[in-house]
């Protein structure tokens, strides 16, 4: 990393820090029971670098590579999960869609904004019946006159509701089953036509709101489309690619916050007159945890190192997004146990990353599909070098 680069990311790494002290632990509790989302953190999140770390300088952005981009990931994760999903779904998918497939005119028009924390930017490809089979989308945009028409019901939208733009994969074309009928529109949530549905009541990441957005014959001027028409599938499964190593950032900031939690107590809780840590059967639950959070670790770093150098990374970022995942359940269940009755109660935070951890192996594609993904790609390697 360059000599200002690394200057910047260091000061990036106190923000973080100082934030997460400050203005998020004493909170996390109450946003988390209340399910509120905080817009007053998220602008402050943006004056301080956090809400463009990848974006070009010429926005506003802090223009450091994918690697930086997942170490302050997962530091914020370790303070919050469901303030870091945010901050993740903020640059990785709306505003990297942005960054990568817009023309100059989208980007001068939203990218600033977006960076700063003036407007919050929502992603919008899953619907009711469409999840880990994109190309099933029934939300439609038709051409009439200069304008897009756009007609359906976009589910699980992060920043659906408080966003004031979002990144909207629509058909475009009358083909019941194809990549090739997909296009990305960029969607002023002034526009009349769009609405907002219903809030999910989550399990976990609830500071971090998911709802639903509706669109009633709304109307999006053809200046917004990105990209060239039908083209968009291929733009959404590129932008999940790094959205899944941002995935597997988060997951390992939760399992090394719900470790360190876990650590601290057991060095200091006593049970028939030694500490937890002197247990051999406690000591060998952190010994493991310790383990499967270092090798995660190590993995999201190739992950992002591969995007960084601009290689192929499908296979890399699905390994690295599936064993985080099910190391951040598999760590934060241990957690849980290691503080016995404590863990389960609401006074302790191991409960809330717990239950945070999960959302990992569902969002940005299932553990299942990552799986499918990665045997695809072994296949595909075996089929071509026959190893």
């Amino acid at each position: 990393m360059q000599k200002d680069k690394a200057s910047t990311f260091k000061k990036l790494q106190q923000n973080i820090q100082i934030i997460g002290e400050q203005d998020i632990l004493p909170y996390t509790r109450t946003w988390d029971e209340t399910q509120t989302f905080p817009k007053t953190l998220f602008q402050k999140l943006g004056q301080k670098g956090l809400l463009g770390i990848i974006a070009p300088q010429k926005y506003g952005g802090q223009a450091l590579n994918y690697t930086a981009y997942v170490e302050a990931i997962i530091h914020l994760a370790t303070f919050d999960g469901a303030i870091a999903m945010s901050v993740a779904a903020h640059n990785s998918l709306a505003l990297e869609h942005l960054i990568q497939f817009g023309n100059t005119a989208q980007k001068e028009q939203w990218a600033q904004s977006l960076i700063k924390g003036k407007c919050i930017g929502a992603w919008a490809l899953t619907e009711p019946n469409v999840g880990s089979d994109a190309a099933q989308l029934q939300t439609t945009a038709e051409k009439k006159g200069n304008h897009w028409i756009i007609q359906g019901e976009k589910k699980f939208i992060t920043h659906g509701k408080n966003s004031q733009l979002a990144i909207v994969m629509a058909k475009t074309n009358p083909k019941p089953y194809t990549q090739h009928n997909i296009t990305a529109f960029i969607v002023d949530k002034k526009n009349p036509g769009i609405s907002i549905g219903k809030s999910e009541n989550k399990m976990g990441m609830r500071a971090s709101e998911t709802s639903t957005l509706l669109f009633q014959s709304c109307k999006v001027h053809e200046d917004n489309m990105i990209g060239t028409i039908n083209t968009g599938f291929s733009q959404a499964m590129e932008i999940l690619e790094g959205g899944r190593i941002s995935i597997a950032a988060l997951s390992i900031g939760i399992a090394k916050g719900a470790f360190h939690m876990a650590l601290q107590y057991a060095h200091k809780r006593k049970q028939f007159g030694k500490r937890l840590i002197d247990f051999q059967g406690i000591s060998f639950k952190l010994a493991e945890m310790a383990t499967q959070i270092e090798a995660g670790y190590l993995l999201t770093l190739k992950a992002a190192q591969t995007k960084d150098q601009k290689q192929p990374v499908n296979q890399i970022a699905s390994m690295a997004k599936y064993h985080c995942a099910e190391t951040a359940v598999a760590v934060t269940n241990q957690a849980v146990q290691i503080l016995g009755g404590n863990g389960y109660c609401k006074e302790y935070l191991v409960e809330k990353f717990y239950r945070d951890a999960k959302l990992c192996t569902i969002g940005e594609g299932t553990s299942e599909i990552q799986k499918i993904i990665i045997a695809k790609q072994l296949m595909k390697k075996y089929e071509q070098t026959k190893y």
